[in-house]
């Protein structure tokens, strides 16, 4: 039998195992674009359950019941909602238990895995849904042969392993790919965590850090070193510089070594047979440089006032902790009949709803999803009976609905804008003299009437649409769809709004991004502006969002 203590330890383990392997999870994304990336979604939805486990004491079902909660609200991304539904169900199905067999392991999953089916509108097998029904079918088919937990669980993990390997053959665009679910990929390696404590009572270690570090660069691993010892500022200055060695010289550098630490500290001296590169702490840069020299030419020297630094840093720590504080959401009563919260990252965005209405913008979109959580603190902050949420993103419309159900002071209607242009198009067909009913209907049948082109870049090297795509590539889309593959910003936001235009073009709204000059930004209008019908208003717009050169609304 499993206890409270040994699932405790189970979902800490899965979760440490997942952000052991996150970023290969990651990697298995086959779209190129960058997005809120699979690894990383499950790792931090994992992860809130972790946290809250940490001292947590009480029976099996108390242990699913606060795991459940807490990977609730920190779900991000539609595969930590899924991630978040599979154990709440499997909470529901141990309610109560001190104790659990291998017979509850398995229906609890069962109850998991219906839920999740029931949570998505239109089921893709060749998913995560597909790896944890299968992995419960065979969880539930071992409980019959024998009830031993380790034994049930051990048939999960193997049935998941199974379903996983499988999946490109549900799946035609992961065969093409040659990759497996990424979804998929990492509830295999939650499950495999869970299973070390199971079988062998050992919790595996969060060593994320560890395998980062074996990926870096020389030059980063030197930073790194030297940066162990930064916790204390005794010298001013930071020295750090390469020497090309003369062969003729014999001396030794850790005779250098040691006149560097005579006159600092933080030494790190690293050496070859071509160079010697070395970092110290000093009063006295200059003569460290000239101790050097006996070694060799100076092929690169850096000399910073860390004192300085940390001022600085201080003084934008400071002020980024009061930002902070200005921004914490209190609860408000709803006093009001009608509210609004959207998801929009850029402060041109983010003032953009602001003025059309909405109460609380959260921070988030592309490659940066909130948390259910997020979302619920911004609608409770919003004194409003009805409170209306715009996600403006497809892995975001997921999180959202969780909300739903944890709100017990007000309804919330989740309008499921799918792209920031359909969140702008929605808040302006807003009319308050009609019902809320109403304007939820409206409000989306204008959201639907919005083309949306996005101007990014390829996050990797891929192969899509039969074309080939490189790291770095422009990439135009048009209703998520890929439809130009370029090397120049400006020309594609040109050509793709151009392909987007017909007959019906009333409206056509550029926003520019925080990577975009206003040169750049006028550039595309101009030529845009001269290339269509003088009958169409053209209007730009500062976004000042991440990831998206350009955000085009054409309607």
């Amino acid at each position: 039998m499993i206890n409270g203590t040994e699932l405790r330890d189970a979902m800490i383990s899965g979760a440490n195992n997942i952000a052991k392997y996150k970023t290969s999870v990651d990697e298995l994304n086959i779209f190129p674009v960058p997005d809120g990336d699979t690894g990383t979604n499950m790792s931090m939805t994992m992860a809130s359950a972790a946290r809250e486990l940490e001292n947590a004491e009480g029976g099996a079902g108390e242990i699913a019941h606060k795991a459940a909660s807490a990977l609730l609200r920190g779900a991000r991304g539609n595969s930590g909602v899924i991630l978040s539904l599979l154990f709440r169900g499997f909470s529901k199905g141990i309610e109560g238990c001190s104790t659990i067999s291998g017979t509850d392991l398995a229906n609890a999953l069962g109850m998991g895995v219906e839920a999740a089916y029931k949570a998505v509108m239109k089921p893709t097998e060749g998913t995560i849904l597909t790896v944890s029904r299968v992995a419960c079918e065979k969880g539930k088919a071992a409980a019959e042969i024998d009830d031993d937990p380790v034994y049930v669980w051990s048939a999960i993990c193997k049935g998941a392993a199974e379903a996983l390997e499988e999946t490109p053959e549900l799946l035609p665009v992961l065969k093409k790919a040659g990759v497996v679910d990424a979804g998929g990929k990492g509830l295999c390696h939650i499950f495999d965590g869970m299973m070390s404590v199971f079988k062998d009572h050992t919790i595996i270690l969060n060593d994320a850090a560890a395998e980062s570090n074996a990926n870096l660069t020389a030059d980063e691993f030197f930073r790194n070193a030297a940066a162990e010892f930064d916790q204390e500022i005794h010298f001013t200055y930071c020295t750090e510089f390469i020497v090309g060695r003369d062969p003729d010289c014999v001396k030794d550098p850790q005779d250098l070594r040691q006149y560097l630490e005579g006159i600092g500290d933080c030494v790190v001296v690293v050496d070859d047979e071509e160079i010697i590169k070395v970092h110290v702490h000093t009063e006295e840069p200059g003569n460290a440089l000239q101790a050097a020299l006996v070694f060799g030419q100076l092929l690169t020297v850096k000399i910073e006032n860390m004192k300085e630094q940390h001022r600085k840093a201080a003084e934008a720590n400071e002020a980024a902790k009061a930002k902070a504080a200005k921004k914490s959401l209190a609860p408000a009563e709803p006093t009001e009949e009608i509210g609004f919260v959207a998801v929009a990252a850029g402060d041109g965005l983010q003032t953009l709803f602001t003025d059309l209405g909405c109460t609380h913008v959260v921070s988030g979109g592309q490659t940066m999803n909130p948390s259910t959580n997020d979302i619920l603190e911004a609608v409770r902050a919003t004194p409003a009976k009805t409170v209306i949420v715009l996600p403006n993103n497809k892995n975001i419309i997921m999180a959202a609905e969780q909300t739903v159900p944890l709100i017990k002071d007000r309804k919330v209607i989740v309008l499921p804008t799918r792209t920031v242009p359909q969140g702008l198009s929605a808040m302006l067909a807003f009319d308050p003299d009609v019902s809320t009913e109403q304007n939820a209907v409206s409000m989306m049948e204008a959201a639907g009437n919005v083309q949306t082109g996005t101007i990014t870049f390829a996050a990797r090297d891929s192969e899509f649409g039969g074309h080939k795509i490189r790291e770095g590539d422009i990439l135009g889309l048009r209703n998520g769809k890929m439809e130009l593959i370029e090397k120049d910003i400006v020309h594609t936001c040109s050509k793709l709004t151009r392909s987007m235009v017909n007959r019906s073009t009333s409206f056509i709204t550029i926003i520019y991004g925080s990577d975009i000059t206003e040169a750049q930004a006028n550039d595309a209008y101009n030529r845009i502006k001269t290339k269509i019908s003088s009958d169409i208003e053209v209007t730009l717009v500062n976004g000042g969002q991440p990831v998206y050169y350009f955000i085009v609304s054409v309607e």
